[in-house]
């Protein structure tokens, strides 16, 4: 069993990639766009505003390239980054747990990307595609730094 679960690991982890870049680069859609309900029951967030402007391109933009498997890591870190200020600056001022001051999705959007800076882009992403073909035979793990040869003096 355990055998099995683990040779589905990747596939699991891409798909888990896919559906959170999805609905974070839905979050931004709502808020660029006023697509999907808009941002806060209706309407668009006004060009240029601070944060919230910038934190939907963060999430349109970050959450399409992590959907897609396209620079995953630096992505996910800045989609982290965005979700980590928005709690402790909007949410965790009003109470302290997630459940009391509604940051309940800053906080999981914030530790499934973070978790995705760790674990790459899983099975089945673009990035897969762009990597060298050393890199796609060991299944995308970093190749091993050379030894470097020792001058022996005599």
């Amino acid at each position: 069993m355990s055998t099995q679960l683990n040779r589905a690991q990747p596939y699991a982890l891409g798909l888990f990639r896919v559906v959170i870049g999805f609905l974070f680069a839905c979050h931004g859609a709502a808020s660029l766009f006023g697509v999907l309900g808009g941002s806060m029951g209706g309407g668009t967030v006004p060009a240029g505003t601070w944060p919230g402007w910038y934190a939907a391109v963060i999430q349109l933009v970050g959450g399409s390239l992590v959907a897609l498997g396209l620079g995953t890591r630096a992505a996910a870190l800045v989609c982290s980054g965005s979700m980590a200020y928005a709690y402790f600056k909007v949410h965790q001022p009003e109470s302290l747990f997630p459940l009391q001051n509604g940051g309940e999705a800053s906080a999981v959007f914030c530790w499934a990307f973070l978790l995705l800076v760790f674990t790459g882009s899983g099975a089945v992403a673009l990035d897969r595609l762009f990597s060298s073909r050393g890199d796609a035979v060991r299944g995308g793990e970093p190749e091993p730094a050379p030894e470097k040869a020792r001058a022996v003096s005599a």
